[in-house]
């Protein structure tokens, strides 16, 4: 009986590997098709069906940085010579790059519109995480009257779609002159994205003892000193857990940054779809603009990965 046991757990455990491994690539799939088309000559990236085996190439990436135009004929043997190598590149595919009335080459928005993001996606991730977690706080430690209908109130805020809500926070952006500013965004995405923190923190805080508290008041610490110098470093693994899933919001976001910008604040989610090649949707050149957009995230969640797991389930279990 313990052979067929041992026998049946090991099968248990390869069939449960199978399917890890299987829903692993099913999720790594998209990531992939991404990536590669990004590297692919336009003609391989929209063949049908489409092209597996390709000589990688960084043409796309050099179109996503420059603005281009339709070759209207050749290009003589001398200009295509002094021209530098990423410029070949870009003849090579029929088009030209686009120059201004000094000669010099015009480049694309993406990089203000990357930077538009992490500028956005930070300060509005450190504002949430600020606030979320002092309001976390006060809940944990103090109470609150009607703390289960402020609780409630606080989560409504995440119950509908941002689409819903788009075109009311554009008539009063636009009143109030928020409209393709920073501060709207920030505004906006911390607001969003403090709900989330409050109840995402306050499940750590009230897994921190009051007794370390109650110690450093009667050493003499005052409710402020205690507050930084006990409770927020026992909650670190939250609040990076915390910062990680509002970044990841806020990075992400689209229908309010494609409503409530144009240009100034736009950011990199509204901007990559609408490069275009010669008079179609350039997809190597989009797919270049989401590799580099997904670096970012990617390497944050990374360096946190260890807060994550904990994260998602550190106070889910109370007795």
């Amino acid at each position: 009986m313990a052979v067929v046991s041992t026998r049946s757990g090991r099968l248990g455990n390869r069939i449960a590997i199978a399917i890890v491994l299987v829903i692993t690539l099913i999720f790594l799939s998209p990531i992939y098709w991404i990536t590669t088309t990004a590297f692919k000559p336009l003609v391989q990236a929209t063949s049908v069906p489409p092209s597996v085996l390709f000589e990688p190439q960084i043409t796309p990436f050099v179109k996503l940085f420059t603005k281009r135009a339709q070759l209207t004929g050749p290009v003589s043997p001398e200009v295509y010579e002094a021209a530098p190598w990423w410029e070949k590149l870009v003849l090579d595919g029929g088009e030209r790059l686009a120059r201004d009335g000094n000669g010099d080459v015009v480049f694309s928005a993406y990089p203000d519109r990357f930077v538009n993001s992490l500028i956005i996606a930070i300060t509005s991730t450190i504002l949430a995480v600020s606030l979320g977690t002092i309001t976390a706080y006060g809940f944990s430690r103090f109470r609150v009257k009607g703390e289960a209908d402020l609780l409630f109130f606080i989560l409504s805020t995440r119950m509908l779609p941002p689409i819903v809500v788009a075109i009311p926070m554009f008539l009063m952006y636009r009143a109030v002159g928020l409209n393709d500013t920073h501060v709207g965004l920030i505004i906006l995405y911390t607001a969003f994205n403090v709900s989330f923190a409050v109840w995402l923190m306050k499940g750590f805080i009230d897994e921190i003892p009051k007794e370390y508290e109650e110690a450093a008041l009667v050493d003499g610490y005052t409710r402020m000193q205690a507050f930084f110098k006990i409770v927020l470093p026992e909650a670190a693994t939250g609040i990076a857990a915390t910062a990680v899933f509002c970044f990841i919001t806020a990075w992400n976001e689209y229908a309010f940054a494609l409503i409530l910008t144009n240009r100034r604040a736009q950011t990199a989610p509204p901007f990559i779809p609408s490069q275009v090649g010669t008079g179609l949707q350039d997809w190597t050149v989009i797919a270049a603009g989401t590799v580099l957009f997904l670096l970012p995230v990617a390497i944050f969640t990374f360096l946190l990965r260890n807060h994550l797991l904990r994260g998602m389930s550190f106070g889910a279990i109370r007795k």
